[in-house]
């Protein structure tokens, strides 16, 4: 989902991940995604999806930072399915920057998604380009994202339900 290629749904019966590893011993989490790769059906995903997890794994459920699991230290290195090596999280935000369109396109569509409070539609595509594009030209300023996003015709005209309303301006039933 981080670079807009999310991955198909899993196959059914998947079997849960084991705690322990060799000899009873706790498994870190590296661990016991390498041993759910075996499985040439769960590899074809988790080859992208785990260098990801991997770079950001020194932080916690929380968000605090670690640097052992499961009284193993922390590898948080991890190669794309390109073959593009990195480690840690500034890798990742390495890796990521150099796929800056790609990146800021998917980051933009998860944001107006977000902020329209509704799925994006074919008449708003153009603008969630105009929006990255523009942010591109301003190195990919956090904040020229959320203006771009504010500032658009489809966040700026959006309309909402009354309360006791059951469908918005456009006929579709309202979210709750």
């Amino acid at each position: 989902n981080v670079l807009g290629a999310p991955p198909p749904a899993p196959p059914p019966n998947v079997p849960a991940l084991k705690d322990t590893g060799e000899g009873g011993k706790p498994a870190t989490v590296r661990e016991r995604m390498e041993q759910h790769r075996k499985n040439p059906v769960c590899a074809t995903c988790h080859s992208r999806m785990d260098p990801l997890g991997f770079a950001l794994e020194n932080f916690d459920a929380i968000g605090a930072w670690r640097t052992t699991d499961a009284d193993a230290a922390i590898d948080p290195s991890g190669v794309m399915p390109d073959g593009t090596p990195f480690a840690g999280p500034e890798g990742l935000r390495t890796v990521l920057l150099a796929r800056g369109p790609q990146f800021v396109q998917t980051l933009v569509e998860k944001l107006f998604t977000y902020a329209l409070g509704r799925g994006l539609e074919p008449t708003d595509l153009p603008i969630v380009r105009q929006v990255a594009r523009d942010a591109a030209a301003r190195k990919y300023r956090w904040s020229d994202v959320i203006a771009g996003i504010a500032a658009s015709q489809p966040f700026t005209m959006r309309m909402t339900a009354s309360p006791g309303d059951e469908t918005t301006s456009a006929g579709r039933p309202a979210q709750q």
